[in-house]
């Protein structure tokens, strides 16, 4: 397995296998085993899920990152979000993204979701 290497700002925030670490200088970090982490703008806060869309980040945001136990209630909660929605192909997508999991392809098309709502209708 190859590492991952991340560069992260001062002051940057990264969630690490559920763990919040913000760092207090530039750092480099080498990512050798597999782990579940968000960092920067991919680390959504609770106040910001205002709309459908970043509701649903949220939710598989919390599934991603939150440990085996929160795992299901987040997902359950992620598709009852979506089942509110009117049917579209991307959200037919992302159902299928999500299956029994929360992978960071789920978080990815959710992101592009925000992009799109944030947009408006074409």
């Amino acid at each position: 397995m190859t590492a991952l290497i991340l560069e992260l700002k001062q002051g940057e925030s990264m969630i690490l296998n559920g763990a919040l670490i913000r760092f207090k200088t530039r750092t480099r970090l080498e990512l050798n085993t597999q782990a579940r982490f968000l960092f920067g703008k991919q680390i959504m806060q609770p106040q910001d899920a205002v709309t459908p869309a970043s509701k649903i980040y949220y939710a598989l945001q919390e599934a991603y990152i939150g440990d085996e136990a929160a795992r299901p209630a987040a997902l359950a909660h992620a598709r009852a979000l979506i089942a509110q929605l009117p049917a579209s192909p991307g959200l037919s997508q992302l159902l299928g993204v999500i299956g029994e999991q929360a992978g960071f392809e789920a978080l990815k098309l959710a992101r592009q979701m925000i992009r799109e709502e944030a947009a408006g209708p074409s």
